[in-house]
């Protein structure tokens, strides 16, 4: 423990352990925070939340979780292959299947389970069958700036638990450089082989750049591959992108049919913690088998299903979209109004979603920036401080007012201006 507790010290001395914060209460996009450190409470209006529709604190989703608790209790207490499931599993997978237009749906915890399942499940299958040999290779190509739990379940594909029961063959990754369509279709050339298995994996919205996915580019690329699968990521798209909010496809007016009529297999990982006031995840497909091989992979079986309350929360939060296309509407309203406000006070917002990153000059510390911001002016934002290009990460949604979004802006300017005057000065010559 020596080495993790020098380490430590080392993290803490050099300022990069993140500041931790508890809430007491949360009224939309007011909360009660307190400084885990000093104690020091405050009254802050946030734009670091993920609930980008305001459904959390939703009169009809919170009701809908607390009745699912009174019929099924707080917990199922096992996994569904060996207690079964509720009625609210197969709801929610309807009511996915639906949304995402992909007539199959399997549940998962989190976002992170449900790529390892993907990854174990597609590359090694589940478990031996008698008589029956896996011997085609699968190349799978990833796009260099996606989300952690994509990273963490390719980096394994090749060494997990089902390579050692199934000794099924190689599974080679390879990366691509961030949203490039040419070098996608270069690495391909370069590394697919005749029989090769091949998938690409994509976050829809990137969650520290806040862009999007060419998904039409890439479906152009993958058509050259027929059988490839298509994987898209959809926390950061569910409920924001899209006159519907359906994510990138509804997104880019694409029809998950036509990806599967030219040839390829799209799947997309829906998660709730986002758009669905909840928490976990699940995977969607128009093939059966698939669903019925994640069900057996190791990370379903050997753990448990989704709580009631939670189910019931996405469940319902899902309906609350579909039936309130407004709710997308004012979220992408807003966005846009942010974003532009940004650019007229010159601060240098990246992406094209309600994820929006402020890159700063590498003389500002995004730390001692929402710092300030916090305590001056009681705003919160996420501090961005420990990759390449430091960052403020903003989020807008649905409940954000203008009036909110003019306090964010004319805070930042006024920070700017106390922290930074030679480079306020720069800008304004």
């Amino acid at each position: 423990m020596q080495v993790v507790q020098d380490y430590m010290q080392g993290l803490h001395g050099a300022g990069l352990y993140p500041d931790k914060f508890i809430c007491h209460q949360k009224h939309g996009n007011i909360i009660e925070l307190e400084e885990a450190e000093t104690g020091i409470r405050r009254t802050v209006l946030t734009f670091c939340t993920n609930d980008v529709l305001g459904l959390v604190q939703s009169e009809a989703v919170r009701q809908a979780a607390i009745d699912s608790i009174y019929q099924y209790g707080t917990s199922n207490s096992s996994c569904s292959v060996l207690s079964g499931r509720i009625d609210l599993h197969r709801q929610l997978e309807q009511e996915i299947s639906a949304f995402k237009h992909l007539p199959h749906t399997h549940l998962f915890l989190n976002a992170w389970m449900a790529m390892q399942a993907l990854m174990d499940g597609f590359c090694h299958l589940a478990m031996p069958v008698q008589g029956f040999q896996n011997t085609r290779e699968t190349l799978i190509m990833t796009d260099v700036l996606n989300h952690g739990c994509i990273i963490s379940a390719v980096v394994n594909a090749d060494n997990r638990s089902g390579k050692v029961f199934s000794y099924s063959p190689d599974v080679r990754v390879k990366p691509y450089r961030h949203c490039d369509m040419n070098d996608l279709a270069r690495k391909l050339r370069r590394y697919a082989k005749a029989g090769d298995r091949i998938m690409v994996v994509s976050d829809a919205v990137f969650s520290m750049d806040g862009d999007i996915v060419p998904l039409p580019e890439m479906l152009d690329v993958m058509e050259e591959y027929p059988g490839s699968v298509i994987v898209m990521d959809e926390a950061h798209a569910s409920g924001a992108l899209g006159p519907q909010g359906g994510g990138v496809y509804d997104h880019f007016g694409i029809h998950p049919q036509e990806v599967i009529d030219r040839g390829m297999v799209p799947l997309i990982m829906t998660t709730f913690s986002k758009f669905a006031a909840s928490a976990g995840a699940a995977i969607s497909s128009h093939v059966p088998e698939l669903i019925d091989l994640l069900d057996v992979s190791p990370t379903s079986i050997g753990t448990i299903s989704l709580p009631p309350p939670v189910t019931a929360a996405a469940l319902e939060s899902i309906r609350q979209v579909r039936q309130h296309p407004e709710l997308v509407q004012r979220l992408q309203a807003n966005t846009r109004y942010l974003r532009s406000r940004f650019i007229e006070h010159e601060f240098e917002a990246i992406g094209e979603t309600n994820v929006v990153p402020v890159l700063l000059p590498s003389e500002m510390d995004p730390k001692s920036f929402s710092k300030h911001l916090m305590e001056e002016y009681g705003i919160w934002v996420s501090p961005i401080w420990f990759i390449a290009k430091p960052r403020l990460r903003i989020t807008a949604n649905a409940l954000h007012t203008k009036e909110d979004m003019d306090r964010l802006v004319k805070a930042m300017v006024e920070t700017r201006e106390y922290l930074y005057p030679a480079k306020t000065a720069s800008l304004t010559a």
